[in-house]
This record gives C-alpha cells, structure tokens and sequence, in this order.
C-alpha cells in the first residue's frame, strides 16, 4: 500500500501545470460634454428705466450650463465679435461682465472666475481639477451701469436690439 501511494505522490509530482496569462486593458478615453439649458439660450439685457441706464442691469441664470466631464477640466466663454452693431451704432461688447458660481449641483473644488469682461477672445469661467457628471454651473451676465448706451437707442426701434452669439466650450485640463 505505501509503494502504491508513493508510486501516486511521484505521478502526481511530474503532472507539469499549464497555465496561460491573459492582459486585460481598461482604455479610458476623455469624454467633455457641455450643455446650455434649452430654456435659457436666450438672454436678454432689458434697459427701460434711468435706474437701468445708470446702475447697469443684470440676468441670473441659474443652471445655464451643464457639464460631464472625465476629467479636470476649463469652462470658457467668447463672444461672436468684439462689438455689437444696430444702425451704425457700436455696443462694445466689453462692456457686459459674465459672472459663474456653483449651480445646484456644484462642482467640488472648482474655482469660479468672477466678473469675466466679453471678448472675442476666450474667457477661462470656471477651472476644476477633478471631473463630474452632470454637474451645473450658473452664469450672471450684467450690462455697464454710468450711462453707457444713452445714445444707443435708435429713432423708430422698440426696442433696439444689440446681438452677439456666445460660445461656451469646455475643454481638459
């Protein structure tokens, strides 16, 4: 009986195990999606009283933005152009600030950039390390105050409209 175990003990012991390895890769690609809120793509400055023409104006817009991001990431912000015409008439657009905070749904540990003057040139709104899925930003846009545009307004318009597209983009960081 011992010369029949260890006769199995010595089988067993030249039994070669074949093992084959397999390399599994997790390929995560950068993916930034930037949203405007269908109901707010529209924003209007509206100016009808002296208070308005001297103190300025401004539109909150809460949750105007909504982004994923795998990734840090910056929001930014250009006007179409560097002036708005109506009439032969120039609204520089400089002259309207864009302010972001934190939307309901904020974004840890993001730096907001307050006061941002409209250029045609991008404007860096919000900065974050760290990525996030649907999370939201607001943006307050406010016109110049001091009387800027008190000769804007043209004879037979009601009211006269200065327009510019905006592009919001979001890019990795």
């Amino acid at each position: 009986m011992k010369k029949i175990i260890l006769a199995s003990i010595l089988m067993l012991g030249l039994v070669t195990v074949n093992a084959q390895n397999v390399t599994l890769n997790v390929n995560l690609k950068p993916i930034q999606t930037l949203v405007v809120s269908p109901s707010l793509k529209v924003v209007n400055l509206t100016y009808a009283t002296t208070d308005d023409y001297k103190n300025g104006v401004s539109s909150i817009n809460t949750d105007q933005l909504s982004i994923y991001s795998t990734g840090g990431f910056q929001v930014r912000v250009k006007s179409a152009s560097a002036t708005m015409l109506n009439g032969g008439k120039i609204i520089d657009a400089n002259t309207i600030q864009i302010k972001a905070t934190a939307g309901s749904d904020a974004i840890n540990g993001a730096q907001y950039t307050q006061n941002v003057q409209l250029s045609n040139t991008d404007a860096t709104l919000v900065t974050s390390t760290k990525g996030g899925v649907d999370k939201k930003i607001s943006i307050e846009y406010k016109g110049a105050g001091a009387n800027t545009y008190i000769d804007n307004y043209v004879p037979g318009q009601n009211p006269t409209v200065y327009t510019t597209e905006l592009t919001y983009t979001i890019v990795s960081q």
